[in-house]
Parts: structure tokens; sequence; C-alpha cells
């Protein structure tokens, strides 16, 4: 079992205990999103690290797609609920890249693949390399715009 998902389910005990109704529900939530992942596909596998990270990730989104979507609706106390499910879960994300360590990590990707000269046909292959540096850690659409800067 990954060490995340050991923690993740070490803490949701330890929440339980507490009776903080906050925590447990949405370590509750996120567990079974991870144990979803583990069984989506033909065969059921055991997830890394990476990947209980990549399904925090996509669980934290949608937690701030929700709250933005409440709070334009008026619905204020559900904007509340799903910011801080979201602050729970970002609790167990990697500290998230600003936009100079985005750049830079994009710049080194470029200089490393040799991109340059191709322009925005290289995106791909600066995207095969940055991806997988950036994962939990940055949005896919703002490394893909840096991307798409540096290189048009």
């Amino acid at each position: 079992m990954s060490e995340l998902k050991d923690r993740l389910r070490q803490d949701l005990t330890t929440a339980m205990k507490a009776r903080d109704e906050l925590r447990s529900s949405t370590l509750r939530m996120v567990l079974a999103a991870i144990t979803n992942a583990g069984v989506a596909g033909k065969q059921a596998r055991e997830l890394t690290d990476d990947d209980v990270t990549g399904v925090l990730t996509a669980e934290a989104k949608k937690r701030r797609e929700a709250a933005t979507a409440f709070a334009d609706a008026g619905r204020e106390e559900s904007a509340a609920k799903e910011k801080a499910e979201a602050a729970v879960i970002a609790e167990y994300l990697p500290e998230p890249l600003d936009e100079a360590a985005i750049a830079e990590l994009v710049r080194q990707a470029i200089e490393q693949t040799g991109a340059a000269a191709d322009g925005m046909r290289a995106m791909g292959k600066v995207m095969g390399v940055v991806t997988p540096q950036t994962r939990g850690r940055a949005d896919g659409g703002a490394v893909a715009a840096e991307v798409r800067r540096q290189l048009g």
C-alpha cells in the first residue's frame, strides 16, 4: 500500500475519534475515489504514491470548481463547505509551484529537448518532460500556457 494512502487511513481514524465531521467525511470521499481509481480499467491494481497524488489533485480541483459554481449561484454555505473540503485535501498534496518555478521548469525542458527551433510543433515533447515534474504541484492548464508562451 502506498504511504500516502496509509496516512490518509490513519488520519481518517484520528478524525473519527475526534468527531471531526468535515475531515472524516472528506477523507472518506477521497479514500473512495482512490479505491475507485485502483479498480478502474480491466484489472485492479495497487496505486503508487504518484497515482494517489493524481487522485487527490483531481478531487481538490473538483472542490475548487464546485465552490466557484456555488458562489456564482449565490449559495455561499455550499461554497464554504467545498472550500473547506479542498483545504483538507490540500494538506496531503505537495507544495504548489509558483509561476516563476513553472517558467524555470519549462525553460529547462525546452533547453533539454532542443525544442526552441521547432516552435509550437514541439509542445508535446516539452509537455512530456515537464508534466511528470509538475504533477500534483501545478495545474496542467497553467503549465501548458507557459509552454505555449515560451515556444510561441
